[in-house]
């Protein structure tokens, strides 16, 4: 790397230059949720971003990274919403309630473009795996944080890898097949399920 790059790079990393980064992020969040990822380039996020695509190679490590960070912020907006819909009032609402509750946010607005990053990261591991796994570790703690609070930590993690199992299950059913009665009695059957692990606390 020469001076002049280490420099920058070192700039980049100051308070403004995160401010920066995360100016360019959100633009090219907001492209991906419009256009999806299909023939996504950093010709094409920097247009959206109104910048070049030199100006992004300070900011991120390629395009890999560029595009997961920005799925990563897709992500974010929607596990907001749904954490939204899980913890509105009331406050004493079961966690089954609050699970059946998601479901809406989740196959809203971004849903198709996450999609596809799941797929893209089954169909090119070597090179995407990343948009799967950061996926987990942001569901995770926000599923975590919707059971009761009682429960021993080991008993969370596996309710909510179960929730999430499920989740991404009626979603990859309900983007692929449409079969909103079948997606329907899987909800219902995790809504019961989650019933019954509540009620054996009680």
């Amino acid at each position: 790397m020469t001076e002049e790059r280490a420099g920058y790079r070192r700039s980049a990393k100051s308070p403004r230059g995160e401010a920066r980064r995360r100016e360019l992020l959100d633009r090219v969040a907001d492209e991906l949720g419009v256009n999806g990822l299909v023939d996504f380039s950093l010709r094409r996020a920097a247009r959206a971003a109104g910048t070049t695509h030199k100006v992004l190679l300070y900011h991120f490590d390629g395009p890999e990274d560029l595009l997961t960070q920005a799925v990563s912020q897709l992500r974010e907006r929607r596990i907001t919403r749904a954490l939204a819909a899980a913890t509105e009032a009331p406050g004493d609402r079961s966690l089954a309630d609050r699970v059946r509750s998601m479901w809406p946010t989740l196959i809203g607005e971004e849903s198709w473009v996450l999609d596809q990053a799941i797929g893209l990261a089954m169909y090119d591991a070597a090179r995407y795996a990343d948009l799967a796994r950061e996926a987990s570790k942001q569901y995770l703690p926000a599923l975590l944080s919707i059971c009761p609070q009682e429960w021993p930590e080991r008993r969370k993690f596996e309710v909510a890898q179960l929730i999430l199992a499920t989740l991404r299950g009626c979603l990859i059913e309900w983007r692929t097949s449409g079969d909103g009665a079948g997606i329907d009695a899987g909800l219902d059957a995790l809504v019961r399920a989650l019933e019954r692990e509540e009620a054996s606390s009680d």
